[in-house]
C-alpha cells in the first residue's frame, strides 16, 4: 500500500464525521442505527444517502444546496471517500456523514423507516451477467432500500451507463415501482430539478467526451 494511501486512511481515522464500523460491529447491534439523527446531527432534519458515493462529492454539494437536511455518503473504498471527508471537515460541514461500510450492509446501519431519500450516483454497472446481483438497483438491493426509507421516498438514478438505465428501467416495471421522471439524455431534456445541475468528476468527464447522461427517479411500491 502506498504511503499517499495510508497517509488518507489515518487522516479518516482522524475525522469526527467519518464513520468505520467493523462487520463485527454492524452484528452486533450498530450503535447509530436508528440514532442518526439524534446522536450524530443532533438535529431533526430528513435523511439523504449517496450510495457508491466515491469522492463524496454529489454529498458535498447536496449538503451545501440544502443545510436543512443531512446527508450521509457511503462506499467502502476509504481513500476516495477521504476527498469529500476532507473538504467537510476543513469547510466545517455539520449536515454531512461519510459511512465507510458495503452498500449491502445498509440495513444494519439504519432502522427501519430512518432514511429519507437515496441517491445512486454513477455506479459500477456491473454489465458481466455473471455480477448481476452486484447491481445497486437490483431486485434484491432494493428490498434493503425499502426497510430503510420512508413510504413513497425517492430514489434518484444518474448514469453514463445505458446499459444500467435500461436495467433499472426494467426492473421498475417488472416490480411495479412508481416512476417519477426518466430520461436518457438529462441536459437535453425537460427534465428540471434543482439539484441537477451537480456534477460529479466522472459526469464532466464524461460529458465531455459527449456521452449523455441518464436520470431516473422513483419510488418503491411494497417499502415493509
Amino acid at each position: 500500500m502506498s504511503k499517499n494511501k495510508l497517509k488518507k486512511f489515518a487522516e479518516l481515522e482522524s475525522f469526527k464525521h467519518v464513520i468505520q464500523p467493523t462487520f463485527d460491529e454492524l452484528d452486533t447491534n450498530f450503535y447509530l442505527k436508528g440514532k442518526w439523527r439524534s446522536d450524530f446531527f443532533k438535529n431533526s432534519f430528513p435523511i439523504t444517502l449517496e450510495l457508491g458515493c466515491g469522492k463524496g462529492e454529489y454529498t458535498i454539494e447536496l449538503a451545501k444546496e440544502f443545510p436543512q437536511k443531512n446527508f450521509i455518503g457511503i462506499d467502502i473504498k476509504g481513500s476516495r471517500m477521504w476527498t469529500g471527508a476532507k473538504y467537510a471537515n476543513e469547510n466545517n460541514l455539520k449536515n454531512v456523514a461519510f459511512l465507510r461500510t458495503r452498500v449491502d450492509m445498509i440495513c444494519k446501519c439504519f432502522e427501519k423507516n430512518e432514511v429519507d431519500e437515496i441517491w445512486i450516483t454513477f455506479p459500477d454497472p456491473q454489465i458481466k451477467r455473471k455480477r448481476v446481483r452486484k447491481r445497486l438497483t437490483h431486485p434484491n438491493f432494493l428490498k434493503k432500500y425499502s426497510h430503510i426509507l420512508k413510504p413513497k421516498s425517492k430514489i434518484h438514478l444518474k448514469t453514463d451507463s445505458q446499459f444500467f438505465y435500461g436495467f433499472t428501467l426494467g426492473v421498475i416495471a417488472s416490480e411495479g415501482h412508481m416512476l417519477d421522471d426518466a430520461t436518457c439524455d438529462l441536459y437535453n431534456s425537460l427534465v428540471k430539478r434543482e439539484h441537477l445541475h451537480i456534477k460529479t468528476f466522472y459526469e464532466k468527464m464524461f460529458l465531455k467526451e459527449g456521452k449523455p447522461i441518464t436520470y431516473l427517479c422513483f419510488r418503491l411500491n411494497c417499502q415493509d
